[in-house]
């Protein structure tokens, strides 16, 4: 499934502090995106899966970290499945094939470094 992205310029959220899981609202049978950066060097996009939606198995060229913020999610990397739940966190190795689901809705933010 390909996410829904939510709309408004991420140069607002510079300089103040923000509570993550209040930039991403949940949709019913969706996975919605929120990119907070988007730089040559990375990006930080933020998401919300209602329960049971999913990202399907891909690869990245680099490395990238999933935090989740609230819920609890399913991630597998390389065919081995792990939960995760709030305040937890797992890097994802390039070139390594992954998949995300959402065991109960959640929230995470992705964070990848271009090398």
């Amino acid at each position: 499934m390909e996410p829904n992205k939510e709309s408004a310029s991420p140069d607002g959220l510079k300089g103040r502090p923000i509570r993550l899981a209040d930039l991403v609202g949940y949709q019913k049978g969706a996975v919605v995106s929120r990119t907070l950066i988007d730089e040559r060097t990375g990006t930080v996009t933020l998401f919300a899966f209602d329960e049971g939606q999913r990202l399907s198995e891909h690869t990245a060229p680099f490395d990238a970290v999933v935090n989740v913020i609230e819920g609890e999610a399913e991630i597998t990397i390389s065919g081995e499945a792990m939960r995760l739940s709030g305040g937890e966190m797992v890097i994802m190795p390039a070139g390594e094939p992954h998949s995300v689901a959402a065991v109960k809705p959640f929230k995470m933010i992705l964070t990848m470094i271009r090398s």
